[in-house]
């Protein structure tokens, strides 16, 4: 088991209880960022979509090596709604205002059907969506972030 391993999503092949996250969470070893699905996996072609499987000790020694700090989850927040203060959403209170997307966010019924209307199953490409008030691109969706709290 002392092996590098991730965890990664697995899409089920019919309907599972929403309260078992282990039935869409797979523990793969050889999974890492230069392998997001695992040993047979690989990132070519993939310079421009945001990295997976970092840890948080190394979300935080990145952020101190570029002198930075990772933030706190009311700073995301704030950074993410890019001045709008009580929409539903960081773009406005229309998930998909004239039917365009705003953010790579799973549309279907979850974990079976992902409809990747989109246009991705996966990971976008960092600046596939409008940037927010603020100028900040993918402030919301495709990955999850690390924050101090």
């Amino acid at each position: 088991m002392l092996v590098p391993a991730s965890v990664v999503f697995v899409k089920p092949a019919a309907r599972v209880d929403l309260r078992n996250h282990f039935n869409w969470w797979a523990y793969v070893p050889g999974a890492d960022w230069q392998h997001p699905r695992g040993p047979a996996s690989s990132i070519a072609g993939m310079d421009d979509h945001p990295v997976v499987h970092v840890g948080y000790d190394d979300a935080e020694a990145f952020a101190r090596w570029a002198g930075k700090q990772l933030p706190t989850e009311a700073e995301w927040e704030f950074a993410a709604r890019g001045g709008l203060q009580s929409s539903d959403y960081a773009w406005g209170d229309e998930l998909d205002p004239d039917g365009k997307q705003m953010a790579n966010y799973w549309q279907g019924e979850f974990p079976i059907e992902n409809l990747a209307s989109d246009g991705y199953e996966f990971t976008s490409p960092v600046g596939s969506f409008p940037p927010n008030g603020w100028g900040l691109f993918d402030m919301i969706g495709n990955v999850w972030e690390w924050n101090t709290d």
